[in-house]
């Protein structure tokens, strides 16, 4: 099955609200309760890659291989941050998407993201493998 269409300037947006399990202080990247840059380039890596998923042929799946991102701006605990994700550039599998985040007052990140369209069996038997 072949990969649906998938055109550039798609977006999607999700959000997540700032609680004590993604906090820097919690996540182990730093002592403040705020929110966590781990945290913050995982929503933007789900942000992106449920842009695409539901463009993609049965079995495939897509995987991050690059991030490049700035954590601009500090969100305490009980605020929403939200993620934007836009596709910016398709080069055969290999999909780069633009990232904002933002709390509501500030855009407190930004960056670019790469994902990779692999075929989740292949992929999955491969990593499998290392084990012997």
């Amino acid at each position: 099955m072949e990969t649906k269409m998938i055109n550039i300037g798609l977006k999607r947006t999700e959000s997540v609200e700032v609680c004590d399990g993604n906090t820097a202080k919690s996540v182990g990247s730093g002592f403040l309760p705020v929110f966590a840059t781990p945290a913050m380039a995982a929503l933007m890596e789900k942000t992106a890659a449920l842009a695409v998923q539901e463009h993609l042929a049965e079995g495939e799946g897509t995987v991050g291989i690059s991030l490049n991102i700035r954590h601009l701006a500090a969100t305490p605990v009980g605020m929403t941050v939200t993620c934007e994700a836009e596709l910016i550039e398709i080069d055969r599998k290999r999909l780069v998407f633009s990232l904002k985040v933002s709390d509501g007052v500030d855009v407190i990140g930004d960056g670019t993201h790469e994902r990779f369209i692999i075929n989740n069996e292949k992929f999955l038997a491969k990593a499998n493998g290392k084990r012997g």
